[in-house]
């Protein structure tokens, strides 16, 4: 699927939630725009170790839960998600329509993504593609 052009184009549903980028002039800055199902399970619980975002809602209600607790974000709510474990964070959706979301990302290369509740890390290394490793199966360094 080509990156939207606009705010308002399709976007693809992968079992609840889903994501379409946004067109971007090449590195650095850029945006994704994502909706959520309602009654689906919560979107993992993560943060970025190399990347700040700012996540505005566009249409709907849902819950953000945060490192501070849980609370329910409405149309045109604006909340900063910084790098680092401050910014970690999840998004149900519990409402009976599907919800919008805006997310601005400094998208940072290479990034880290860490879900300390699944213990898996996410990493990019090209600007393009996500790899996802189990922290359990780490290997020493070898000299």
């Amino acid at each position: 699927m080509p990156d939207a052009t606009n705010i308002w184009d399709e976007v693809p549903d992968w079992g609840g939630a889903g994501a379409r980028r946004l067109v971007r002039p090449g590195p650095g800055l850029g945006g994704s725009i994502w909706e959520f199902q309602p009654d689906q399970p919560e979107y993992v619980y993560h943060f970025h170790h190399g990347s700040d975002e700012l996540l505005i809602v566009l249409r709907g209600e849902l819950n953000l839960r945060t490192k501070d607790g849980e609370r329910t974000l409405r149309e045109g709510d604006v909340v900063p998600l910084p790098r680092g474990p401050d910014g970690a964070r999840a998004i149900s959706n519990p409402g009976g329509s599907v919800v919008r979301i805006l997310m601005f990302s400094s998208n940072a290369d290479p990034d880290v993504a860490e879900y300390p509740e699944t213990g898996k890390i996410g990493v990019i290394t090209d600007g393009k593609s996500w790899e996802f490793f189990r922290r359990e199966d780490a290997a020493e360094h070898a000299l």
